[in-house]
């Protein structure tokens, strides 16, 4: 969780005096207020004095709880947006900060606050200043003010003036990993001997170590790892492993963005990078955003920043960016879900840092809006955003709407906004929450976003993960209770300076499964573009969540991790299943796919493919290499049976297979002979542990 501040100790003579003194100011600043109140509208005597109270208080939209003191958001009446901006543009010319609205009944609550500042949240930028009008987003504006004025008197006093349409309190999201990092060692324990001989499709030598991407079943993970538990990315890198054009905005702590397996993958605002030092060469409202921004000290990035008793950074955003696109095939460390291949060809990160050390407004709902929009009027297709608000805070989508407005408003900013040839919209992914709670945690609960839980080696929902309704699609995200070390969570880069002077290092939380879903996302968006293809929002969101594999079946009886699991209360609220990034390249291609179990015959029908008379068909082939076949596993040659495609598959993993049949007889026409019409289907079988039947539905 986001701490705000440093703890307060009690004890000593001196520190109750100071206390009584700050007891005694605020009593002061209350009083002041409500004295100048009685003549406010808010306090008005008379026969409507109840309705007019009424009237204000629906005005604010959200409560205080865990809101930053000394701010308040506040969403202006569009008739008095013309003086705002007026006394904005005569604050400029005399280089001072703005501090009235140039509104009689809005400047006099403002003098009794004492506001230090009066800005718009979302700054100027002369690019997108339309579309940011169109969207009413340049009506939010952020006063700060004394943080021993009383929050809830203050915006009770600014909901009675006319001109105020909505105020909201400046609250924080929490983050959504469990536990502290720990670094790799170069004497880390080997993997088995079958793992370390393996061909791997990169020389990034930790690959072997993040199961995640690629699991064999390996027991120097978890002694109860499954083969096939990961996002099956292997084969998916053989078409593609990302493209510069797609670019991800991390939401979250600053990225180190001269991490050595993270440099040539950041995303580079190239006007400001060739510009003048302190100027907004850009005009987007950011001075000097070389990488993305910093949004809680307004400066630069920064991912080192720890107090004197420990608190601070945690190298969390730096170790989702590395799950999201760290630097594929360059010979060290570890690999990115859509890193490239070593050619300059990985997805482009931007850090929009929301969160500093233990900064005044880290994870706060001012910065995490102001991120948004900063994504989307800058390039990027998807969101990634490990965070959110414990499971149960909201329990509708209209609620969260109403009550998180502000960035309720950036994000369907974001969504709206087509920042590649691909999709005609942006994609937002949050974690589904860490309270194993049955039910995800809002923003990613809300049904335009997608919400990630999180399973682990074992095929198995991880302890802390949340599920049930809101939940959208599981990915890795680790389980340390598992085995005896962190080799069963989730390897990434880190920044050295938090990690024990190692750049690498091991997460958990369904924090850590949110990238794999947003790097999986970015692989298919840049298969797309490959492919010339071109899809509605809503169209490759579909595809998405039905590129999945089944973790129903092994859901029964229980789980040891942190205490004891009852698997069965897991069913069918995980998501669609597990996410799969081969079977999302396949929909793009447009290549059907045959989810097959290992281990057993299966017949395979394919009805779906051939239509209601496929058992009519009259079958002349089913071809496969030899290479796909050693590669499954497979001992004798699938045939057809009855209209269904007879095969055994042994090992997991991925292969393309091809059916022949005659549509209108048992011959082929030829120039004599009165014949049918050949049909040839190519499919891709996908041989897990598990299988959808329903083809991910579930």
């Amino acid at each position: 969780m986001i701490k705000s501040g440093l703890p307060f100790h009690r004890g000593g003579e001196t520190l109750k005096k100071i206390t009584r003194i700050m007891i005694d100011k605020k009593l002061l600043l209350i009083a002041a207020l409500l004295l100048a109140s009685c003549t406010s509208d808010l306090m008005t005597e008379g026969s409507d004095g109840g309705s007019q109270n009424t009237a204000a208080s629906h005005k604010i939209v959200n409560t205080s709880v865990n809101a930053e003191a000394g701010s308040l958001l506040v969403y202006f009446d569009d008739a008095a947006i013309g003086s705002l901006e007026q006394a904005a543009e005569a604050a400029a010319k005399t280089r001072s900060v703005a501090t009235r609205a140039g509104i009689v009944s809005v400047d006099e609550i403002l003098s009794e606050l004492n506001v230090s500042s009066l800005n718009r949240l979302f700054p100027v930028d002369t690019r997108n200043e339309e579309r940011t009008r169109a969207a009413g987003l340049h009506r939010w504006y952020e006063l700060q003010f004394d943080t021993e004025v009383d929050l809830d008197l203050a915006a009770q006093k600014l909901s009675a003036v006319a001109e105020v349409a909505n105020i909201q309190f400046n609250t924080k999201l929490e983050k959504m990993w469990d536990g502290k990092a720990t670094p790799l060692r170069s004497d880390a324990p080997a993997m088995s001997a079958d793992t370390r001989s393996i061909v791997w499709p990169f020389n990034d030598p930790e690959l072997k170590r993040q199961w995640h991407y690629i699991n064999k079943g390996d027991k120097a993970v978890a002694q109860t790892a499954r083969e096939g538990a990961d996002i099956n990315v292997e084969d998916a890198w053989k078409l593609t492993a990302g493209d510069p054009k797609i670019i991800v905005a991390v939401v979250d702590e600053g990225v180190k963005y001269t991490h050595p397996d993270l440099a040539a993958n950041m995303w580079v605002n190239t006007r400001e990078m060739t510009g003048t030092t302190g100027v907004d060469d850009d005009g987007n409202g950011y001075v000097d955003d070389y990488y993305g921004y910093n949004f809680v000290t307004n400066g630069p990035i920064s991912w080192d920043v720890v107090d004197d008793k420990g608190e601070g950074d945690s190298g969390h955003g730096t170790h989702t960016a590395g799950t999201v696109a760290a630097i594929n095939n360059n010979g060290i460390g570890v690999c990115g879900v859509a890193g490239g291949s070593g050619n300059d060809d990985g997805v482009r990160l931007m850090s929009c840092q929301v969160s500093s050390g233990t900064a005044a407004g880290s994870g706060s709902t001012a910065v995490m809006a102001r991120a948004f929009k900063y994504a989307a009027d800058n390039g990027a297709s998807i969101i990634q955003c490990s965070m959110g608000i414990k499971g149960g805070g909201y329990t509708s989508d209209n609620q969260y709407a109403s009550s998180a407005k502000a960035e309720h408003d950036a994000l369907a900013y974001f969504i709206a906004t087509s920042n590649c040839d691909v999709i005609d919209g942006g994609i937002v992914v949050f974690s589904a929450g860490n309270d194993a709670l049955d039910r995800a945690g809002y923003p990613g609960a809300f049904r335009d976003y997608i919400s990630v839980t999180s399973f682990s080696p074992d095929f198995l929902p991880a302890s802390y993960t949340n599920y049930g309704p809101g939940c959208n699609i599981s990915a890795p995200g680790g389980d340390a209770y598992i085995a005896s070390n962190m080799t069963a969570t989730v390897l990434s880069t880190m920044p050295s300076e938090v990690n024990d002077g190692s750049d690498y290092g091991y997460m958990q939380g369904t924090s850590m499964a949110c990238p794999h879903v947003s790097g999986v996302a970015a692989l298919g968006l840049a298969y797309a573009l490959q492919q010339g293809k071109h899809y509605t929002r809503n169209e490759f969101i579909s595809m998405l969540l039905t590129s999945v594999n089944d973790i129903e079946r092994y859901l029964d009886g229980t789980k040891s991790s942190n205490g004891t699991m009852y698997l069965e209360n897991y069913r069918k609220k995980l998501g669609t299943g597990t996410v799969d990034a081969y079977q999302l390249l396949m929909q793009i291609e447009g290549t059907p796919c045959l989810k097959v179990g290992v281990g057993a015959e299966e017949l395979v029908p394919l009805t779906q493919f051939f239509g209601g008379s496929a058992t009519n068909l009259t079958y002349t082939g089913v071809s496969m290499s030899a290479a796909d076949m050693a590669k499954l596993g497979i001992e004798a040659a699938p045939t057809m049976a009855y209209g269904k495609l007879k095969i055994k598959c042994t090992k997991s993993g991925v292969a393309k297979i091809t059916v022949t049949a005659i549509g209108g007889g048992d011959k082929v026409g030829t120039g004599t002979v009165m014949g049918g019409m050949t049909i040839t289907k190519e499919f891709a079988i996908i041989a897990r542990g598990v299988q959808a039947e329903n083809g991910g539905w579930l």
